[in-house]
């Protein structure tokens, strides 16, 4: 079953940011993983959430996304995304 990883970001750091952009795709891709939604534009349809950037990733399970987030490869990453941002970040189950 596939797993989606929903993440919030609101990017402090520009620059910084960047090193993360450039350094996540791959690990991602190395985990079967893929991009389903990157900082497109929302609509507020309900409530008074006012996200700044999404990202959706599809992974083929929740065991596969969890070992990437923490995986050697991603660690490096996230540490730097960890100091350019905020982020609130889930892995959900999915069809």
């Amino acid at each position: 079953m596939s797993a989606f990883v929903i993440v919030e970001i609101e990017i402090h750091d520009q620059e910084l940011y960047k090193s993360y952009t450039q350094l996540t795709p791959a690990t991602i891709e190395s985990y079967q993983g893929k991009f389903i939604v990157r900082g497109g534009e929302t609509i507020v349809l309900e409530g008074d959430w006012q996200p700044k950037r999404l990202v959706l990733l599809e992974f083929p399970s929740v065991e596969v996304a969890n070992s990437w987030w923490h995986s050697k490869e991603y660690t490096k990453a996230r540490k730097i995304r960890q100091r350019a941002s905020s982020t609130k970040m889930i892995i959900v189950s999915g069809a």
